[in-house]
This record gives structure tokens, C-alpha cells and sequence, in this order.
């Protein structure tokens, strides 16, 4: 069990950095101010605070062979019913239904290739309850040393059917 909430520790503040300076990598522009964040400015764990309570969906996932979530913020946890703790041991190809598993998988292929990929598809919640993203963002996350630590998304149009 974590002690505070997940934006005020280091690995998770280490984390948010990750995929900020990434996503500005690849894109060229600032993710919380190209998303309406007011105050983009401050301390990494300020910045960590900001991007946790964004109004849009924010997760990352690691390298492993079958990539775990490493990061979901408020947006995300409300969406799949999960506490931190259970988001954080949640394969991310669980999110997507069989039938969209084969788009998901082409999808981060060519995100693995280009850096970065727009999307749109059905996923599934921990509940079951389907809902459509549209205009969604999958990008690789890469270090300082330019080595690749996993792929983030982010989305803010979505539906449940």
C-alpha cells in the first residue's frame, strides 16, 4: 500500500517528467499546455500534482514482454474503476477486447517506429462497460539518454456504449 497520494512520490514524480518531456519530444509542444492546464510552470512534484488531476486521461505502461501500467492519473482511475494499487498491476493489452486487440497491437507497433500515433478504437473497462476514445495520442517515452522506457497515451474525447 502507497503512503500519499501517487503524485508526491519520487518514482511517480520521476514518472510524470518521463511522460511529459517525451510527449514534447515527439510532438513539439507542451502536453498540460496544449491541454488547458493553467499554470504549467513549477516543481516537478507540482507538475506531478497538475498532470494527476488533468481534466483528460493520461496512462503509461513499461517494457515488459506483457507491459504493466505504470502510471494512471485520476482521469483514468475513475474511467477503469481501479485504485492506484490495481492499476499499477494491470496488463495494459487487458484494456482493449479481443476483437480490438489486433488494432491495439498494430497501433503500438507503428508508435514503436514513428515515435508517436494518433488513435481512435473501443476499450474496455474493469468492469466490462466499453466506451469508444477518439483523438487519442500514443507516443514512446524515452529517457534523457534517448533510451526507450515504454509508450503513454493520452485522450479526452470518449464515450461509454
Amino acid at each position: 500500500m502507497m503512503n500519499g497520494l501517487p503524485w508526491q512520490q519520487d518514482s511517480i514524480i520521476y514518472q510524470t517528467q518521463l511522460i511529459l518531456k517525451s510527449f514534447e519530444y515527439w510532438l513539439n509542444y507542451s502536453l498540460l499546455a496544449g491541454n488547458g492546464v493553467e499554470n504549467t510552470q513549477g516543481s516537478p512534484q507540482e507538475t506531478a500534482k497538475r498532470l494527476f488531476y488533468a481534466p483528460f486521461v493520461v496512462v503509461s505502461h513499461g517494457i515488459e514482454a506483457d507491459p504493466i501500467f505504470n502510471y494512471g492519473n485520476q482521469k483514468a482511475l475513475e474511467i477503469w474503476g481501479l485504485t492506484w494499487e490495481e492499476f499499477t498491476q494491470f496488463p495494459s493489452r487487458k484494456t482493449a477486447e479481443l476483437i480490438e486487440q489486433k488494432e491495439r497491437d498494430r497501433l503500438l507497433s507503428e508508435t514503436t517506429e514513428k515515435g508517436f500515433c494518433y488513435f481512435s478504437g473501443v476499450r474496455i473497462t474493469s468492469t466490462g462497460k466499453r466506451f469508444k476514445i477518439d483523438n487519442g495520442i500514443i507516443w514512446n517515452l524515452i529517457d534523457q539518454q534517448k533510451k526507450y522506457r515504454g509508450q503513454a497515451a493520452i485522450y479526452s474525447n470518449y464515450s461509454f456504449l
